[in-house]
């Protein structure tokens, strides 16, 4: 398969490149940005999936993540792929509805293979990044990218995607953490609007496949003792009235969730490290400031296979 490298760049030692290519899993133009450290010239390392959150790209995390240095630090890839099919490049498939809300389609495809008509088809996150992608980059960057050797996480939307892909594709994904996490999507406003058009209304089974926190209850902690290492800033404005800060009686929404999570893996014995970190926000000022301590749990768990 054919990529089309758009730009390169250099960062504490890392390759970093950004590349188009033609989906079979989408049937779309796709686009991804890789970071190589210095120790894949020497040998593959192993690779860090990383989920971006609503209306990202692969830019965001690739320019304000700051996961270039720890990568470099661990010997870890990190790949980024975009967020829902043709977004970067050419602002969608001209979808109706798709550009009309900033939490649906364009820029949302919440990393799942969509069900329903006019999504099903191009929709099919899920299948790209735990099928074509990983296959993708490890034939491409052979010898520098470890086969079969890999983590996952995400920030928000993408933080759901890691969790729900881990627990989906145990044998896919080796690793697994998360940025403020959408934990429970059935249980909240971003997830139920995405959910029903994504998947219908009519069967809310569905639906629980694709909820990390349903996905624990129904398949059960993961393999091996894997642990799930989540932090959630305490000022983050997405957790409602339970933020630092908020006013009591505001209304606000918690869309994230995160003691729902802690609940599921207590129920099912799934080791959890959640880490409230007061004064921190949903923003990359969080997720650069906790950036290496991920690399670091997910370089401890690949580096031992």
């Amino acid at each position: 398969m054919a990529l089309t490298r758009k730009a390169a760049w250099k960062m504490f030692g890392c390759t970093v490149q950004q590349f188009t290519h033609a989906s079979s899993a989408t049937g779309t133009q796709m686009r991804f940005t890789i970071t190589l450290p210095p120790q894949a010239a020497d040998g593959p390392v192993p690779a860090l999936y990383y989920l971006s959150g609503l209306t990202c790209t692969d830019d965001n995390v690739t320019q304000k993540g700051f996961a270039q240095h720890a990568a470099a630090k661990y010997g870890v890839a990190v790949v980024a792929p975009d967020t829902s099919p043709d977004h970067a490049e050419g602002g969608g498939l001209g979808l109706a509805g798709e550009g009309e809300s900033y939490d649906f389609g364009s820029g949302a495809g919440f990393y799942l293979d969509a069900t329903v008509a006019p999504w099903a088809g191009p929709y099919a996150m899920e299948s790209y990044v735990s099928a074509e992608l990983p296959a993708l980059v490890e034939e491409e960057f052979r010898g520098r990218v470890r086969p079969g050797v890999r983590g996952i996480t995400g920030h928000s939307m993408g933080g759901h995607g890691a969790l729900t892909l881990a627990l989906r594709h145990p044998e896919v994904f080796h690793s697994v953490s998360a940025f403020a996490p959408i934990c429970a999507p059935s249980a909240c406003p971003w997830g139920q609007k995405a959910l029903d058009g994504y998947l219908g209304s009519a069967d809310k089974g569905a639906w629980a496949e694709h909820d990390a926190c349903e996905l624990l209850r129904s398949r059960g902690a993961l393999p091996h003792g894997r642990a799930l290492l989540v932090d959630q800033g305490g000022a983050d404005s997405f957790l409602g009235e339970d933020a630092e800060g908020a006013a009591p009686g505001s209304g606000a929404v918690n869309q994230l969730l995160p003691e729902h999570l802690r609940a599921a893996c207590a129920e099912v014995g799934q080791p959890l490290e959640l880490r409230l970190q007061a004064g921190y926000d949903h923003s990359y000022f969080f997720i650069a400031s906790f950036m290496e301590d991920h690399v670091r749990h997910h370089a401890e768990a690949l580096h031992k296979l």
